[in-house]
């Protein structure tokens, strides 16, 4: 039975869980439930601190897990990323009184706050940066005011929290984090787990794509195809009025208002819209 790792709670829970079940997996019903057993997939899945769920993953004893890439990141377990979910998105950055650090290169030597210290470390590992990680846990904004750091680094949205305690970003991202599968670095090969990509992939593309269906003249038909090329190709079938086509064709969710209004300027007629709940590509 493949064991797989959720978010028991936070900020990646609930999206994780609704994407699961998406991919036609069972979910707990009850929040305070903290194992869900899925037969029928012979799946079993495990609510778990989010901090916690790369240790269990690195060291084999749960097969797969959904977590932040900086908590991955953050626990420097044996476990590597296998798909972005492409929710739960994060930018950290550091931040400092202005005019006092310019640059990553200008924090060397310093002492850096963060409740992120294993993101820091390697962050300044790769730019040869040395200078003293301090770990706290939860907000850090104060820590310059209060004299406990220099520097701090933190997840910021907005920035306003940040301009209230007096601090200015410096320089360019830390990490850009979103939820992921993970898995141990080295695992073999699993028929489990490659169907289980599989889905959640399925999904991440009903998300993202809508089916776009349309009427149009036989020679309007490049110009049309050439706004909705799919993703092999369109599907062309005949109509009973002569001279005209039906077209479908998957289309970007983003972009699917401005191929309509080019469609009818092409002279494509009777465009229609719908969802797509599942595929595989």
């Amino acid at each position: 039975m493949l064991r797989i790792a959720i978010p028991n709670k936070g900020t990646l829970s609930g999206p994780a869980t609704q994407m699961l079940r998406e991919a036609g997996y069972r979910q707990r019903g009850d929040d305070r439930d903290l194992v869900c057993r899925d037969e029928a997939n012979d799946v079993e899945f495990f609510y778990l601190r989010p901090r916690d769920i790369a240790t269990y993953v690195g060291s084999g004893d749960l097969d797969l897990g959904i977590t932040g890439r900086d908590l991955l990141v953050d626990s420097a377990s044996p476990a590597e990323e296998t798909l972005d979910l492409d929710f739960g998105g994060s930018t950290f950055w550091f931040a400092a009184r202005p005019e006092t650090v310019a640059s990553v290169d200008m924090i060397a030597g310093r002492r850096i706050a963060t409740a992120y210290p294993g993101v820091v470390e390697r962050h300044l590992a790769e730019r040869g940066v040395d200078a003293e990680v301090i770990r706290l846990d939860g907000a850090v904004e104060n820590a310059v005011r209060l004299g406990v750091a220099d520097v701090v680094a933190d997840v910021v949205s907005t920035g306003a929290t940040l301009r209230q305690a007096g601090l200015a970003i410096i320089g360019e991202p830390i990490l850009r984090s979103s939820a992921v599968l993970i898995r141990r670095t080295g695992a073999s090969a699993n028929p489990q787990v490659d169907q289980l990509v599989r889905r959640l992939q399925g999904v991440l593309v009903a998300r993202r794509y809508v089916m776009l269906a349309y009427d149009v003249r036989a020679d309007l038909l490049e110009k049309a195809s050439a706004l909705t090329p799919g993703i092999e190709s369109p599907t062309i079938s005949p109509l009973h009025r002569e001279g005209w086509v039906a077209v479908q064709a998957m289309v970007l969710r983003r972009d699917v208002h401005r191929i309509m209004d080019e469609l009818y300027e092409v002279g494509a007629r009777a465009i229609l819209v719908t969802d797509i709940h599942a595929c595989r590509l």
